[in-house]
């Protein structure tokens, strides 16, 4: 039988190891570091109520992620702060990719993540998602989509992106 205090180290150290899903949906999210950091809170807060129907039979990583991702969509419809082209450059250019250092490549990062900050948030999960490499299967069990649909999504977004880039 489980303790609290086991649940509850159990869980800090799954979220320590993969708080880097954390700050990577808030951060595409939300692009005010306030509101990153309100959002960053707010999914470790749903993820631990949440804790106790973890199945460990699953990957957490994927748990994870369909928690912060539902977190964060729930958040953009409710939040009302529009994020600036300016604050987003700024708080991102130094993450985005690092062999972009010359300015064409920092431009192509920041025109990506502009195409990706337009997008509805279903849509940014799953570019999000895609861009970390993680296979059309992970992505449909992370935002409780078919494979199917996970593919022409993707598609379909790929062409918007070379139409509008």
């Amino acid at each position: 039988m489980t303790t609290d205090t086991d649940a509850r180290e159990g869980f800090q150290t799954l979220l320590q190891a993969h708080r880097g899903i954390v700050a990577k949906v808030a951060g595409t999210y939300a692009w005010h570091p306030d509101d990153r950091d309100e959002l960053m809170q707010d999914i470790a807060t749903q993820l631990w109520r949440a804790w106790p129907g973890y199945d460990p039979q699953r990957p957490f990583a994927t748990w994870m992620y369909r928690i912060a991702l539902n977190v964060a969509i729930s958040g953009v419809r409710s939040r009302t702060r529009a994020p600036s082209s300016e604050a987003w450059n700024e708080d991102h250019h130094d993450v985005a990719d690092p062999h972009a250092h010359d300015h064409e490549g920092r431009q192509q990062v920041d025109l990506l993540y502009r195409f990706i900050q337009a997008q509805p948030p279903l849509d940014r999960a799953l570019l999000l998602l895609y861009l970390e490499d993680h296979s059309y299967r992970e992505m449909a069990d992370v935002l409780g989509l078919s494979e199917t649909n996970v593919a022409t999504k993707i598609s379909r977004l790929k062409q918007r992106l070379r139409d509008e880039l």
